[in-house]
């Protein structure tokens, strides 16, 4: 279980980054800055930059079981009582990508928090090929380890301005799976949203279920943002999906964007699709709030 303190003072307090009044803030730690080596060059034409205006933004820690993890934090100045949205990362970790997603919920009133869950593994923005990112930290991160971390995670947002009877989650890539994985692990979660989540895989002893495995007893409803011409992610498997969900009675739903392929909401890359991506993020908007997340 986690000892589920802080690095960072509270919330309400004051910290090394401060917002525009300059009374609140997070303790700094190196998340939320460039983007994955990985990918580089990035497709810099593309890439969507939400400012901090009006937002408290930045990094803080909570410590599980002895080891700090790191959050990029996002919400509306002055506010509390906020939804929480929890942004999972793709294989590459929490850049400003995905900080960048943190503050576009903070723009719509969340507590966007999006956890470093790989720091125990590697720091994937610094490693430069995707075979080498799969095979020492992705392959290497546990299930249980990740939704141990996230549980803190929520924990850290009760006890610091958030609502988490009002709790959603959105991952993309890796942590479009994690997202199927956690709306099953955490009964607090009110609804989710993965983005071109794997759904099927070979089991491993550190990550022994899929998303098809929990899908039976699924209770949460989840949002699938796919793409129609991922390669990696079958309609074969979308459909087993389906099947197995409306079998236990589960009320998610699917989108399929028959023009896109996978990774569309990475603005940063040539995946880009921007129709498709600016469609799923009303669509998860609206799903929150359908929900009650909102």
């Amino acid at each position: 279980m986690s000892d589920m303190i802080t690095d960072c003072e509270s919330l309400l307090g004051q910290s090394s980054l401060s917002g525009p009044d300059g009374r609140r803030g997070f303790l700094k730690v190196a998340l939320g800055t460039g983007f994955a080596v990985a990918v580089l060059p990035v497709a810099a034409q593309n890439v969507i930059k939400t400012d901090s205006a009006g937002l408290v933004t930045g990094s803080m820690s909570v410590m599980v079981d002895g080891q700090a993890v790191p959050v990029y934090a996002a919400q509306p100045e002055g506010k509390t009582g906020l939804p929480v949205v929890l942004v999972i990362s793709e294989i590459f970790g929490v850049h400003e990508h995905i900080a960048d997603m943190a503050r576009r919920f903070a723009k719509q009133g969340y507590l966007a928090l999006a956890p470093d869950l790989f720091v125990r593994q590697g720091d994937p923005t610094k490693v430069s090929s995707i075979p080498e990112l799969m095979k020492g930290i992705i392959a290497k991160t546990p299930d249980a380890q990740v939704m141990a971390d996230l549980d803190a995670v929520v924990a850290w947002a009760k006890q610091n301005g958030g609502d988490t009877s009002r709790l959603g989650i959105t991952g993309f890539c890796w942590g479009g799976r994690i997202t199927w994985l956690y709306a099953a692990h955490n009964p607090a979660v009110k609804a989710g949203v993965a983005w071109y989540g794997r759904l099927v895989g070979e089991p491993t002893p550190l990550q022994p279920s899929n998303p098809i495995d929990i899908a039976a007893t699924l209770k949460v409803p989840v949002l699938g943002l796919y793409g129609g011409k991922d390669t990696g992610i079958s309609q074969e498997s979308i459909g087993k999906m389906k099947d197995v969900l409306a079998k236990g009675g589960n009320k998610s739903e699917f989108v399929v964007y028959p023009d896109a392929g996978h990774a569309f909401n990475a603005d940063y890359r040539p995946s880009y699709v921007a129709a498709d991506a600016k469609d799923g993020y009303v669509r998860c908007l609206a799903w929150f709030k359908r929900h009650g997340v909102a």
